[in-house]
């Protein structure tokens, strides 16, 4: 395994453990109750902000990728998924979430070419296994809709990974700008949904606008900017075996945080989850280099960062 592929796999594994703090922070911060708000809240300012500092808009047809991709990864994602939160324990729910990396296997061997290999299945497998020793309770209840709920979110979440790689970037285009392209119009599909569901916003205090300026700047739009770029970088389905740190991250800080107890099954649980995740990372004996998208390679990923930031700063 190369330095290059090492940093571009730590960098995206950046993206789902930031994403493990976003029910500390909501918790913690944030008005209750009011999930629709936050996702728009995450999504649009962050897409916006990221949209300005590329200094590019789409054209042609990637306005409507752009509006597929967008809704499919956050537009689509963040309802469904606090809908099955709402209507689950979290545990079902972190559980369900963690079925993704199975839709994107199959998903990548039909769209991307990329071969449905019994070593990712069997980490996709062990690490959803092990995601639900760490949350599930002898106490969870399914709920019908919930369940619905939680499996849609994380198809219509494996479908835009793989949508997103298949397509990859305009020529000339960085990922930043792809990323707020993609936040914006995931934004613009959920306030419509908070203000029917939801009603007005809340208001807010010095701690709300605190949560809310961290689920923006780096829960949400650093975040996806480096899932967005592991994407360019390594194939779907390694990005996505890298989901499970999220409520493994949870898990760490409800410990470390809020004083969770971490029972043996659930250290053993964290054990097999993480070591899934690094398992998943590692190349075939008989691997090839990792399908791209046009214009991903590191040497011009780095440069079309470089070209995003410099833009930036005209």
């Amino acid at each position: 395994m190369t330095v290059n592929r090492v940093t571009t796999i730590v960098l995206t594994a950046l993206a789902p453990i930031s994403w493990g703090s976003t029910y500390f922070v909501a918790s913690e911060l944030l008005p209750p109750d009011r999930p629709l708000f936050t996702g728009a809240m995450r999504a649009l300012p962050a897409g916006l902000l990221l949209v300005a500092l590329s200094r590019t808009l789409p054209k042609g047809s990637w306005w409507w990728k752009s509006a597929v991709l967008g809704t499919l990864n956050i537009g689509a994602f963040f309802p469904l998924l606090f809908l099955s939160a709402y209507r689950l324990p979290g545990g079902v729910a972190a559980v369900l979430g963690s079925a993704g990396p199975l839709f994107v296997v199959g998903l990548a061997a039909l769209l991307l070419g990329e071969r449905a290999r019994l070593r990712n299945v069997l980490a996709a497998v062990v690490a959803a296994f092990g995601v639900s020793m760490v949350v599930l309770t002898s106490q969870a209840e399914l709920d019908l809709v919930g369940v619905i709920a939680g499996v849609v979110s994380s198809a219509s979440m494996a479908s835009g990974t793989v949508m997103t790689k298949r397509w990859g970037r305009p020529e000339g285009v960085g990922p930043l700008a792809v990323t707020g392209w993609q936040l914006t119009a995931g934004g613009l599909v959920i306030i419509p949904i908070a203000a029917l569901i939801e009603g007005a916003p809340p208001a807010l205090d010095g701690k709300a606008f605190l949560g809310y300026g961290y689920m923006m700047l780096i829960n949400t739009g650093a975040a996806y900017f480096l899932w967005f770029r592991g994407i360019g970088q390594l194939t779907a389905t390694s990005v996505t075996l890298l989901g499970p740190l999220s409520p493994l991250t949870a898990a760490v800080i409800g410990w470390a945080a809020l004083g969770q107890a971490l029972s043996p099954v659930q250290l053993l649980g964290m054990a097999l989850a993480f070591g899934a995740t690094v398992f998943g990372q590692l190349p075939g004996r008989t691997a090839t280099a990792a399908k791209k998208e046009p214009f991903s390679s590191p040497e011009q990923t780095n440069q079309n960062l470089s070209m995003d930031l410099g833009k930036a700063k005209v």
